[in-house]
């Protein structure tokens, strides 16, 4: 029943999946692990979501479960620290998988798909916030140009996320031992680049493996709200 209730929702998703002229698209964090039971469902959610042109979904991997059969070979401390760093900042002091944040604010267990639904239609609704980022690709390198029609209080930090856009793997032991499972938008990097006041215009011009997939991400300090992404496939 709940794979039949992921595949229909998936079909809505991809139905109504594009972005307007004047929206920017909405960034959804998926926690998951391949030792996490419970994580399947979500995975196969989350690749309804990453098709979506109004949704840029990242799948990050974490350590946590590796310790019960199976090492998850896309996990890395820095995801979990990540996770945690989430967890602080919206007053909580367990993380758990599977997890979807919403443009770093609001915190859903990622199974819980009506709820992601209706989390991703009210950041589209609430979209338009005068900060935009727009980014570009000159072989090894990218070039960022952000601008904000006000200061703001606080500056933004311009994150980048190297992402792997699908792979399979087989899982041999573990919780999910037997499976195959095909996870999309695995996140290999996320690397601070800059700090923007938000005075004035961003221009900045970034070393980038040639043709890697890039999600340019501007994130209050802390993990706040997402103000404005772009990315390149």
């Amino acid at each position: 029943m709940r794979h039949l209730l992921a595949s229909l929702l998936v079909g809505s998703l991809l139905a109504s999946g594009a972005a307007g002229a004047d929206e920017r698209p909405v960034v959804v964090e998926l926690f998951t692990s391949q030792g996490c039971p419970s994580c399947p469902p979500a995975d196969d959610f989350f690749e309804g979501l990453a098709a979506r042109d109004d949704v840029i979904a990242l799948s990050l991997h974490v350590d946590y479960w590796d310790y019960i059969g199976w090492e998850d070979t896309f996990a890395s401390p820095e995801n979990t620290a990540r996770q945690r760093g989430y967890a602080k900042a919206g007053g909580r002091k367990m993380v758990y998988t599977p997890q979807m944040i919403i443009n770093g604010t609001d915190h859903v267990v990622g199974t819980r798909f009506r709820d992601v639904v209706a989390l991703i239609d009210k950041h589209r609704e609430d979209s338009s916030n005068g900060i935009s980022v727009d980014v570009t690709r000159d072989g090894a390198s990218l070039r960022l140009v952000a601008s904000s029609q006000a200061p703001r209080d606080m500056p933004l930090v311009v994150q980048l996320a190297r992402y792997m856009p699908e792979e399979t793997v087989e899982i041999a032991r573990g919780e999910n031992e037997g499976r195959t499972i095909t996870y999309v938008n695995i996140v290999t990097d996320l690397i601070e680049v800059a700090e923007w006041d938000t005075l004035g215009p961003l221009e900045l011009t970034v070393d980038w493996p040639e043709g890697a997939p890039v999600a340019v991400i501007l994130q209050y300090p802390d993990f706040g709200t997402i103000e404005a992404v772009a990315h390149l496939r």
